[in-house]
C-alpha cells in the first residue's frame, strides 16, 4: 500500500530519503496549516500558523516508522486531512494516488529536549490527547 507523508525536516532532502528508502517519490511542495515547526534535538510540529514541507509517496511506511523512532516513543505518526483541491490535484497527476490524508510525524517536546508539554501544547491530558484535539483544525494544502 502506498502512503503519502508530509515531511518538514531532514526528510525534505532527496539525498537523505534516497539513503533511507528504496521506493519513494516526492509529489510536490505543501503547507500544513495549524502547525508550526520548532527545533529541539530534532524538529517537530506544534500548534501554530503553518509549516512548509514536501509530500512524499512511499510504500515503505514501516521503514519510516523505524527511522522516526515510533517504536521507542520518540515520534508518533498521525493522519492529517488534505484539502479537496490538493486531493484532486494528486489524483489527476497519479492514477495510483488517491489519498485524502497524509501521515505526519510529531514528537512530544519533552522527547526532543524542548521543555514541558504545556509550553507547546495547550490543554489537558497526554501528548496524544492534545494532538487529537488539534487535528480537526489542521489540514495540508498545496503551495500556491
Amino acid at each position: 500500500m502506498t502512503d503519502l507523508v508530509f515531511v518538514y525536516g531532514t526528510l525534505t532532502d532527496d539525498a537523505q530519503v534516497a539513503a533511507l528508502l528504496d521506493s519513494y517519490r516526492f509529489v510536490g511542495d505543501a503547507v500544513c496549516v495549524g502547525f508550526k515547526r520548532v527545533d529541539g534535538r530534532y524538529p517537530t510540529l506544534v500548534p501554530g500558523e503553518s509549516v512548509t514541507g514536501r509530500l512524499l509517496e512511499t510504500d515503505e511506511i514501516d521503514r519510516l516508522d523505524r527511522y522516526e523512532g515510533v517504536d521507542r516513543g520518540l515520534y508518533h505518526r498521525v493522519s492529517v486531512s488534505l484539502t479537496s483541491s490538493l486531493t484532486s490535484s494528486l489524483a489527476s497527476s497519479s492514477a495510483s494516488l488517491s489519498a485524502t490524508t497524509a501521515e505526519v510525524y510529531l514528537a512530544a517536546p519533552t522527547a526532543i529536549g524542548l521543555g514541558s508539554l504545556d509550553e507547546y501544547w495547550p490543554g489537558e491530558g497526554s501528548f496524544l490527547d492534545r494532538v487529537d484535539r488539534q487535528l480537526p483544525a489542521t489540514h495540508i494544502e498545496r503551495v500556491s
